[in-house]
């Protein structure tokens, strides 16, 4: 494998995390409108793991299927907190956050060791990144 297809790997396992963090917060939630919310970042998400998959295809290598470790563990620390807080919305909402801190931050330093090809991509990709990381901030801001 080779450094370009692991980095790529990397933020496709990250945001990967993220997708299924919203698709499981998606479930948990109760109100109509983050259940929306949450669902269009799936597509967000979808989309930027496809665009990433499809650079790693092209480079003859096998994208990730999977997602972290510390993905995983974010959603488990946030059920967690969700059942012993008296607002379970306002807490998926500020662990998304977080999840949405990590993937833009995965995504910044990739594009500052990247190849020029995947640079390219990443800069394709981020107005994407920056806008689910935006909106989740904006909505952890209005619900404290």
């Amino acid at each position: 494998m080779t450094n370009k297809t692991a980095q790529l790997n990397e933020l496709i396992e990250i945001t990967r995390d993220g997708q299924r963090f919203y698709e499981h917060a998606r479930e948990e939630v109760k109100d109509i409108g983050l259940q929306n919310l949450f669902s269009d970042m799936v597509l967000a998400k979808t989309e930027v793991i496809q665009a990433l998959s499809l650079k790693v295809a092209a480079n003859h290598e096998q994208p990730a299927t999977g997602g972290t470790f510390a993905g995983k563990c974010r959603q488990i620390y946030a059920d967690t907190r969700a059942m012993i807080s008296s607002d379970e919305d306002a807490t998926y909402i500020a662990q998304l956050e977080e999840a949405e801190d990590r993937i833009l931050h995965a995504f910044e330093d990739a594009l500052e060791d990247s190849e020029a090809d995947v640079r390219t991509l990443l800069v394709l990709e981020m107005p994407k990144v920056r806008a689910c990381h935006d909106r989740m901030r904006a909505l952890k801001k209005a619900t404290e």
